[in-house]
């Protein structure tokens, strides 16, 4: 049977002294309910931990375990991290310190021999200006190449890939990793380890093993079938087999002394609003900002994809591009599964006295219609207009509509600098590359790879006693479809006001990871006999922010 999270129809408990472990199935409206009863003075039973020991918790993972938020690790956001808002409710019952790899600052990101490193995941965090989103002016205070000794309780490293856990010396390909790793030669599950924990959580373990290669828009590698993961790039998804042996030696190796734990299923990247924040039809002539320019170019743009069309209509239907004044427009993309039609299109085109004609209106010589149809090969040859099956990522909202400056230069000498500036409008007359846009192809590679991890997971936990699940896959479905209920809050994934999810689009605000520290009570309940819901032992949602100051450094 798969360990999943008890559902029940929210319920007053009237005869609270005849409750037990085996009667709660819970969900959060059920943590409710005790919060309430607790509220109106109603008195709630004695905690106990069952057959658990929390006297030393250890949590393994990846940047949710760390308390990544905005794009950023910072010490606000660390000290809310799940594992550190666990820790404070195993305190209760006779659990431990628990030490966290603190940052220097609130700032967020890493230096390195005193320069700031690249952004991305290095550079300061994200806040919300009250229009949109913006990087916190500021500078790192935190040294990467400074290394803090001993061990820490929380070894939760952003970026950690499943096979990465157990790899000794990782600490020098993982500068998060490296500022805290015992040694140089250290692995984070061996710091775990020499700890001898008596409970841990090893959360979202596959996630990074599939998340690289989704933000980056698909340009990795889908690697299922190579097993040798020293041959990946950073944006490759993680060959099954190399996960199932990552994933089940860690649990083998982190219960070997009778330490019970809970894991986490590996979410959908559909339930987050990196991947579904941009709509697939940005090109909208009615968005009161853009609209007017957009109609102002649509008579011209059709034209221009009118001579494609008529490659198009012979060779692949699908791919006609059109663009309407008054409906939602599809991006221009280049979608590298389609067949390259770019020898197609220049040999339709070149030759044709039309075509000639056709250009001279962009102030061309007729002459040139050979190389002009070469050039709309090379740029069209695997273009298309996106759909609802395609999924945009989020950066891609800053670039739709611009001028990419580089093309503009490039072309300028070949089509003067007018019609090199036209054919270089990301999205629009530049096809977007591949980076920028999930295909249907790419989002079914990153669906089936996690599938597998998860059906990996729980596999390896039904089989072992010691470990439940808290399925983190299903709360997220279940918060970007209708929302889903923490105290007073219902936390939806909508970036910005959902609560849910942090400004980045990926990770956890603190609430969320308030939320998560909460589910993971749940399944340690259900699995061990303790009972931090049935009393009301449990991260309260209205102390734990959404967002952050930029005051805050």
């Amino acid at each position: 049977m798969e360990k999943k999270l008890f559902k029940m129809k929210k319920i007053k408990y009237i005869f609270l002294s005849l409750l037990t472990l085996s009667m709660i199935a819970c969900d959060n409206d059920v943590v409710e309910d005790f919060r309430e009863l607790n509220d109106e003075g109603v008195v709630l039973p004695e905690l106990t931990a069952g057959s658990a020991d929390f006297s030393n918790y250890v949590s393994v993972g990846a940047s949710f375990t760390a308390g990544f938020t905005d794009n950023a690790l910072f010490i606000a956001t660390q000290e809310n991290s799940f594992p550190n808002l666990l820790a404070t409710q195993f305190a209760k019952i006779g659990g431990g310190d628990f030490s966290q790899p603190l940052m220097n600052d609130n700032t967020g990101g890493l230096l390195f021999n005193g320069n700031q490193m690249p952004d991305g995941s290095f550079g300061p965090r994200l806040f919300f200006n009250g229009s949109g989103l913006a990087v916190l002016p500021g500078i790192p205070t935190t040294e990467a190449t400074t290394n803090l000794g001993g061990t820490f309780n929380n070894v939760g490293v952003p970026g950690a890939k499943s096979f990465h856990m157990p790899l000794e010396g990782y600490g020098a390909l993982n500068p998060y990793f490296g500022r805290m790793a015992s040694s140089q030669t250290a692995s984070m599950l061996g710091d775990a380890l020499t700890q001898n924990p008596t409970f841990f959580t090893l959360s979202e373990v596959g996630g990074n093993d599939v998340l690289t290669y989704a933000t980056g828009g698909g340009a990795g590698v889908d690697q299922t079938g190579n097993t040798n993961p020293l041959t990946y790039s950073n944006n490759d998804i993680t060959d099954p087999n190399v996960f199932a042996q990552a994933f089940s030696g860690m649990v083998t190796a982190l219960t070997q002394n009778g330490a019970k734990g809970v894991v986490t299923t590996v979410p959908d990247i559909t339930s987050l609003s990196y991947f579904t924040r941009v709509p697939y039809n940005s090109l909208d002539p009615n968005d009161p900002d853009n609209g007017p320019a957009l109609v102002a170019q649509i008579p011209a743009l059709n034209q221009i994809y009118g001579a494609l069309n008529q490659v198009f209509a012979v060779a692949d239907p699908s791919r006609i591009i059109t663009f309407s004044t008054t409906e939602a427009n599809g991006v221009v993309i280049v979608d590298e599964d389609l067949p390259d039609l770019s020898g197609v299109i220049a040999g339709a085109l070149g030759p044709d006295p039309a075509f000639a004609m056709f250009i001279t209106q962009f102030g061309l010589p007729a002459a040139a219609a050979p190389q002009v149809a070469a050039f709309l090969g090379g740029v069209y040859g695997q273009a298309r207009q996106t759909t609802d099956s395609d999924l945009l990522v989020l950066p891609s909202s800053t670039i739709i509509g611009d001028v990419n400056e580089d093309v503009e230069s490039a072309l300028t000498g070949f089509l003067g600098p007018q019609v090199a500036a036209q054919f270089s409008v990301e999205g629009i007359t530049l096809p977007l590359e591949d980076k920028w846009v999930l295909t249907p192809q790419e989002q079914n590679a990153i669906a089936t790879a996690t599938s597998a991890y998860n059906a990996t997971i729980f596999a390896v936990t039904d089989a072992n006693p010691n470990v439940a699940v808290a399925d983190l896959r299903a709360v997220l479905e279940q918060a970007s479809v209708s929302g889903y209920p923490y105290d007073d809050f219902n936390m939806t994934t909508d970036l910005v006001f959902g609560g849910l999810v942090s400004l980045d689009g990926v990770h956890l605000t603190s609430r969320g990871y308030g939320l998560m520290a909460t589910e993971f009570l749940v399944a340690i309940d259900a699995a061990f006999g303790s009972n931090f819901i049935a009393s009301g032992t449990t991260p309260a949602a209205n102390d734990l922010p959404t967002n952050f100051s930029p005051l805050l450094q």
